[in-house]
């Protein structure tokens, strides 16, 4: 589970009652995007006929460009998710790095899960002994991608959710 029990402010759009703008949203799932986009060769090496997690990055892209509904996004989300509960290792964490980055247009924090299950499979993509420096250099590459209407705030969620994405954003 990579969402807190309790919801914070700053994930939820204002007009559900939190403090976060449309714009801010988009740039989110864009981020998102990005980080699952980053590790999606992993999967396709292992899964090179599945189109399911490219096409959630794309939902998500086109979502946050106002041509699909969040619903759509939503609905690719859960399909690249399917795509990964079959696998093991580094594919299955670059297929739900996909779905989680899908997921953004529903929920916002989900860019968090997007960003933790890319820093997974890059880890999961080198042996053992280099894991630890794959880990920290795709979350270096991930906060070198954060637009600064963002920064901030994703650093913030890093810090407060590292624990339960399984301890990924130390570097």
């Amino acid at each position: 589970m990579i969402l807190p029990k309790k919801r914070d402010p700053r994930f939820i759009t204002i007009r559900r009652g939190g403090t976060l703008t449309d714009a801010d949203h988009q740039l989110l799932a864009l981020w998102a995007a990005t980080c699952a986009e980053h590790v999606l060769h992993l999967f396709e090496f292992e899964q090179p006929s599945d189109p399911r997690p490219r096409q959630a990055i794309a939902q998500v892209r086109a979502w946050a460009r106002g041509e699909v509904t969040m619903m759509q996004s939503r609905t690719a989300a859960g399909h690249a998710m399917g795509a990964a509960r079959k696998l093991h290792g580094t594919a299955r964490d670059a297929a739900y790095a996909a779905g989680q980055a899908a997921a953004v247009a529903h929920v916002a924090a989900h860019e968090l899960g997007a960003a933790a299950y890319a820093i997974k499979a890059a880890r999961a993509a080198v042996v053992e002994s280099e894991q630890d420096d794959a880990g920290r250099l795709e979350c270096q590459w991930q906060r070198e991608q954060l637009p600064d209407a963002i920064r901030d705030l994703v650093l913030d969620d890093q810090r407060l959710r590292n624990e339960i994405c399984w301890f990924v954003f130390g570097c």
